[in-house]
């Protein structure tokens, strides 16, 4: 079991299976030492699990969670394609959208279920840069999707 995986067993938080891509386009790509992660929406096992708009139909605190989520399913492509994820050495990069209303003003709030997520996990080397976007919408009406580029040892 990784470092990683070892942390989110402590935390309670099981790595869910690796989402299939939803179109025509790769779970990851490794290029050198650089692992690219493509968008991950807040699903499990096929099923989303936090649809709608934050700020309308769902809270911040429920986007946040989401985002979380999408960080999992980015960690459980991560780990296809690595095998073991011991092999993150940090992360370079968070790019997160936002399903919201018209004039949100809170998208980093809700991005950072994802961003405090890989802290706890990685300790500085979960810090990234990021962007955080409001979005009038997501695919299947997801509250958030999220993007991450790694760096490998």
């Amino acid at each position: 079991m990784s470092r990683i995986e070892s942390k989110l067993a402590e935390l309670g938080i099981a790595l869910p299976a690796p989402p299939p891509p939803g179109g025509n386009y790769l779970p990851f790509r490794i290029e050198g030492k650089t692992l690219y992660l493509p968008g991950a929406i807040a699903s499990r096992e096929g099923k989303i699990q936090y649809a709608g708009k934050v700020g309308e139909t769902l809270t911040i605190e429920d986007g946040y969670e989401a985002a979380k989520l999408c960080a999992l399913n980015l960690l459980a492509c991560a780990k296809l394609g690595l095998g073991d994820l011991d092999r993150i050495d940090h992360v370079i990069s968070v790019s997160g959208y936002v399903n919201c209303v018209a004039g949100f003003p809170d998208s980093p709030k809700v991005i950072n279920g994802a961003s405090d997520l890989l802290v706890a996990l990685l300790g500085d080397d979960g810090r990234h840069v990021r962007a955080a976007v409001g979005v009038a919408g997501l695919p299947v009406n997801s509250a958030t999707e999220v993007q991450m580029i790694v760096a490998l040892k």
